[in-house]
C-alpha cells in the first residue's frame, strides 16, 4: 500500500493530460453549448452549426446536429455534406473525428477517441482519430473505440462495441462487433 509521501509530482496518474488553455477552451465551449444550443428546438440545426464553426469545427452543408448531443471539442470535428449527429450522441474526440457525406451517428451512440495504455507504468494517454466514410451508419447506443475506420457504407448495429475497422458495405453487430452480413451497395 502506498502512503501519501510515496507519491510525488512525477506520478503519471497525477499528471494532467490536457493543458490549462485546452481546459479553458472546453469550459467556454461547454458553457456556450449549454446556454445557446442545448435547449433549442431540434430543427434549428443551422443555428447550432454556427456555434460549432465559431469554436473551430469544419462542418459541411446540410448537416443535422441535435441539441442533446455532446461534442467534446468542436475544433477536432470535421464533416462533409449531409451528416447527422443524433440526439444524445457523445463525441469524445481528442484524436479528431471525420465524418464523410451521408454518414450518421444515431441516438445515444458513444464515439470514444482516446484511452490509456494500461501496459505502461505511466498509464500514457492515447488519442486516435475516428473516421466514418460516406454512408457509414453507427446505430443507436453503439460504441466506437479509438482509431477505428468505418469504411464506406458500413453499419454498426445497435448496442454493438467496435474496436476494429469495418469493411465496406458490411453490417457488424455484437460485443465485440463482428461482420454479420453484407449491405446492398446502392451506389453501383
Amino acid at each position: 500500500m502506498l502512503n501519501s509521501h510515496d507519491i510525488n509530482n512525477e506520478d503519471a496518474y497525477q499528471r494532467p493530460v490536457f493543458s490549462f488553455t485546452d481546459k479553458i477552451y472546453r469550459l467556454v465551449w461547454n458553457l456556450t453549448w449549454l446556454v445557446f444550443c442545448s435547449w433549442t428546438p431540434r430543427n434549428l440545426h443551422r443555428y447550432r452549426i454556427f456555434y460549432l464553426r465559431l469554436f473551430g469545427a469544419k462542418i459541411g452543408k446540410d448537416n443535422f446536429i441535435y441539441p442533446s448531443c455532446r461534442i467534446w471539442s468542436p475544433r477536432l470535428l470535421e464533416t462533409d455534406e449531409v451528416v447527422t449527429i443524433g440526439p444524445d450522441v457523445e463525441l469524445y474526440n481528442p484524436g479528431g473525428v471525420y465524418m464523410g457525406h451521408h454518414s450518421i451517428i444515431s441516438q445515444g451512440a458513444y464515439i470514444c477517441g482516446a484511452t490509456h495504455n494500461y501496459h505502461s507504468k505511466n498509464f500514457d494517454y492515447v488519442k486516435k482519430k475516428i473516421t466514418l466514410e460516406p454512408y457509414a451508419w453507427i446505430c443507436a447506443r453503439a460504441i466506437v473505440l479509438p482509431g477505428v475506420i468505418c469504411h464506406e457504407g458500413s453499419v454498426l448495429g445497435a448496442g454493438s462495441v467496435l474496436s476494429t475497422h469495418m469493411n465496406e458495405w458490411t453490417v457488424y453487430a455484437g460485443n465485440p462487433a463482428k461482420p454479420v452480413k453484407q449491405r446492398n451497395n446502392f451506389l453501383k
